[in-house]
């Protein structure tokens, strides 16, 4: 049996692609992951699963999702171990103090093109970022929703991707 970190993208947003997380622990469960919890509405899950194929996992789950909710969000997989080294990399300390400020951007897969200097000019005063493989920290602290960075990220970096704050990458944690 196999734990999994599931970041889904984009549910729940703005009152679109509705996906209630009792109903989504249900079909879950159903279609054969075990000890489904998830933590708020944004789609944060964890499960265990006989299957240790990380696509498998993202395939099965996403397609559960659309055959039940009709719509197929962008589904994060990980184990715990990437999830645990994702934790341990993040530079940005200041996350334990103001766990608001501090951001996990989980990439669907590297962008070694990424433009970090065209970020880096849209920095407003105090942010910072590092870009891993798989992560992208981001140091906010003027407050995310503010930031012309957030906004514009997808412009310099071509991936796939999904954030959450330090807070909830804890709280995920701790559901494992």
């Amino acid at each position: 049996m196999t734990t999994w970190i599931v970041l889904l993208r984009g549910v729940n947003v703005g009152g679109r692609r509705k996906l209630p997380m009792a109903e989504l622990r249900e079909l879950l469960a159903e279609v054969g992951f075990e000890n489904v919890r998830t933590y708020i509405q944004s789609g944060n899950i964890v499960v265990d699963s006989p299957d240790g194929d990380r696509d498998s996992v993202a395939r099965s789950i996403r397609g559960a999702i659309e055959g039940h909710f009709g719509f197929a969000p962008h589904t994060f997989v990980l184990d715990v171990d990437a999830f645990d080294a994702a934790i341990a990399a993040n530079p940005f300390p200041q996350g334990e103090q103001d766990p608001k400020a501090v951001h996990f951007f989980f990439l669907a897969e590297p962008d070694p093109a990424a433009d970090l200097d065209g970020l880096r000019e849209l920095a407003t005063q105090g942010e910072e970022f590092v870009l891993t493989e798989g992560v992208l920290y981001l140091h906010t602290p003027g407050g995310f929703g503010r930031s012309k960075l957030v906004e514009r990220l997808p412009r310099f970096i071509d991936t796939e991707m999904t954030a959450r704050n330090h807070r909830s990458v804890k709280a995920i944690r701790a559901l494992v």
